[in-house]
């Protein structure tokens, strides 16, 4: 390569660099926000989300989850976190959500060691990292600096994109965050890990179509029975089955594989594939040869960088809570 297009294109990656981080610090957030005031904030929550993880692996994907939950419902300032009554915890979105027990764990240790300091939305944010690090030799820099928020309604989850969603309305909904079609198909590969209830996708196995016969033809023939085998129609609707099959626990680009091959579990997730606007996201994730390839771990990282970005309180909007699930 020619030594001035060389400079040229360190000089550009260097300007994008400087691009993102005044992006995001523009937003209120930083990466290094506790550095002086609690150093060890990191180590902390990455340990906490360690011990959590290796009780039970499945906390990993819960945390993901709800991190996502948070930031699409008054931004990311730990709404999901708050108890009572009418709150966000008891909308019907929300009410499989787990791992506040690794958040509220941290929360303490955090307390006795910086008090007052680190906010339950940043901890949040920080252990939906560390999750995802289990799964994965990737990581990404987390930028701090989030104020908790004090308000929780049930009603405002009722936006958060849904399970049946055509690909227009998840795209809406993700425009509505800031977030474009990239980010959509990205995060969405986030359900790389983790597992989801029968009662979810059973209506596409059994008499999905018009006609009242049949399972929804997006679907493989062969992967049908399966499913059929481990959701019977009238089976128990709450057994658990992997979003990504044959890949449950590793988190790696093979969800999208699996949309390809009509083995999306989740009939919106399914849908990013047959769609042709997200369908070209999926087959760069996938190596298409004649599309510009995407690395999902990279790419997943700097998608989630920007929806913990959404709707932040930082300076003196909002608060820092003293307990995760009350307001001060």
């Amino acid at each position: 390569m020619d030594v001035s297009c060389f400079s040229q294109n360190v000089l550009l990656v260097t300007l994008l660099l400087a691009i993102a981080v005044s992006l995001v610090e523009s937003q209120g957030t930083r990466v290094g926000f506790y550095s002086t005031s609690c150093p060890r904030v990191e180590s902390i929550v990455r340990s906490t989300v360690q011990s959590h993880f290796g009780s039970d692996p499945t906390i990993a994907p819960g945390l993901l989850r709800m991190h996502f939950h948070d930031c699409f419902v008054h931004g990311c300032d730990a709404s999901i976190l708050i108890d009572g009554p009418g709150t966000e915890k008891t909308a019907p979105p929300n009410l499989l959500l787990r791992g506040y027990e690794v958040i509220d764990d941290a929360k303490t240790q955090l307390e006795a060691a910086c008090p007052g300091v680190v906010s339950c939305a940043d901890i949040l944010a920080l252990a939906a990292r560390d999750s995802v690090v289990l799964e994965t030799i990737s990581s990404w820099a987390v930028p701090t600096g989030r104020r908790d928020g004090t308000v929780s309604q049930a009603s405002d989850a009722a936006n958060l994109p849904g399970f049946r969603d055509s690909v227009d309305v998840q795209k809406q909904k993700f425009a509505a965050k800031g977030l474009n079609t990239q980010d959509l198909v990205t995060l969405v590969g986030g359900h790389t890990i983790g597992t989801t209830a029968c009662q979810f996708f059973r209506y596409r196995l059994y008499n999905f179509t018009t006609t009242g016969n049949g399972a929804d033809p997006s679907i493989t023939a062969a992967f049908v029975s399966q499913l059929q085998a481990l959701c019977p129609q009238n089976g128990d609707g709450s057994r658990r089955i992997g979003l990504d099959t044959g890949s449950v626990n590793r988190f790696d680009n093979s969800f999208f594989a699996n949309l390809r091959d009509g083995k999306g579990i989740l009939e919106s997730d399914q849908r990013l594939w047959t769609d042709a606007s997200t369908k070209t996201f999926v087959q760069r994730f996938l190596g298409i040869r004649g599309l510009l390839g995407l690395t999902f771990n990279i790419e997943f990282g700097r998608s989630m960088v920007k929806m913990s970005n959404i709707e932040v309180k930082t300076g003196t909007v909002g608060e820092i809570r003293k307990v995760c699930s009350k307001v001060n």
